[in-house]
């Protein structure tokens, strides 16, 4: 970590914490618990809704509203069908992703604790290398060292336990982040650290800050659905990942040209509201803030969806954070695009003045 960083040694200690612990979707209070007490000394209040969502308040009595917003769950499988010789198949739980699965440790999430568990996959000299056989959902199954389905049962797995992975964070050549589930705890993470900035710095705003961390993202931008109706917000600043197109195997004219620490990516998107998003630029140039562009063709795909097209219409932004390898367990972000994604919200946010509508008519 570089003297200049804005992260200091609590912030990583949180990162890695909060990083480590599972949460799948559905089962996020766990990971929730851990941002909102780290979030606690630097917001006034707190909001919580029956699936989970977590918000950090900012001025609660302000009419003026602005979300920053990412999203807490990562992927996982569940429990689907346990066969009488106690191997056990699994379904999706948002979009993981079945070619990484063979030869992967799992921990499945029971009222007993974990139970550890691995991804089999058939030896490469008993497969027929004429018609050789990838992964996929129909021929994965997890062993937990069991031989009847009874002896799977007597551990506490039963149909709809949770699967997570147990990879842990780690850094690699001093500055790249990587872990599981950097998709989208990373977004938390960040808007955590806009909050902490906001009180150490002792800046007053004139609007309400809403710190929200939504779940259920990796399913349908569910939680930012529910969250969204509670907050009633004026405008959003949503936080997520988007790709690092720079890898083997990947298509700049169909996926973009955007890579990791080269800063953050702004999007252009029906979602997007165009004077919203131009501020953010303007914002970025003037403090010298690198920046990439990246094109939705439809949807965004990312809670700023959710939060748009809301309570009649709200103005909506998306800067994301350029990743490596998403919904694998190898998910690797730049230290310097994690900084300048934190710098270009707070500085956003200094901006925005009470009232603001960003109206195309004004």
């Amino acid at each position: 970590m570089s003297k200049n960083s804005i992260l200091n040694k609590k912030s990583l200690t949180f990162l890695e914490k909060y990083l480590n612990n599972a949460a799948p979707t559905g089962y996020e209070s766990g990971g929730q618990k851990i941002w909102m007490e780290y979030l606690k000394p630097y917001v006034d209040e707190f909001i919580t809704d029956t699936y989970g969502s977590a918000v950090g308040v900012i001025n609660p009595n302000a009419k003026f509203k602005v979300v920053i917003e990412g999203h807490a769950d990562e992927i996982s499988w569940y429990v689907n069908y346990i066969t009488d010789n106690g191997l056990i198949h699994v379904i999706r739980n948002g979009g993981s992703d079945h070619m990484i699965a063979a030869s992967k440790r799992v921990n499945i999430h029971t009222k007993n604790g974990i139970v550890d568990g691995v991804f089999g996959w058939p030896a490469i000299h008993t497969r027929d290398k004429s018609k050789e056989e990838h992964p996929k959902i129909e021929n994965i199954t997890i062993d937990v060292g069991c031989e009847t389905k009874e002896e799977v049962e007597k551990l506490g797995v039963h149909v709809g336990c949770v699967i997570t992975y147990p990879d842990e964070f780690f850094i690699l050549n001093k500055d790249k982040f990587v872990c599981r589930a950097l998709d989208n705890r990373m977004g938390g993470f960040m808007i955590a650290e806009v909050a902490r900035l906001l009180k150490e710095n002792k800046k007053e705003l004139d609007f309400g800050l809403y710190i929200t961390n939504s779940v259920q993202e990796e399913i349908g931008l569910r939680g930012a659905e529910m969250i969204t109706q509670t907050i009633k917000p004026n405008i959003a600043i949503v936080t997520d990942v988007t790709h690092d197109t720079s890898t083997p195997m990947i298509s700049k004219e169909k996926e973009g040209d955007t890579k990791i620490g080269a800063g953050p990516v702004i999007c252009y998107a029906p979602a997007v509201q165009n004077n919203l998003r131009e501020m953010i630029i303007n914002t970025a140039e003037n403090n010298k803030i690198p920046f990439q562009r990246a094109a939705a063709s439809r949807a965004t795909g990312t809670d700023t969806d959710a939060f748009a097209y809301s309570n009649g219409g709200v103005a909506s932004t998306l800067i994301s954070l350029p990743l490596r390898y998403m919904h694998t367990t190898v998910e690797m972000v730049h230290q310097d695009d994690v900084e300048n994604v934190i710098k270009l919200i707070y500085e956003s946010l200094l901006q925005i003045k009470d009232g603001d509508t960003f109206s195309y008519f004004d």
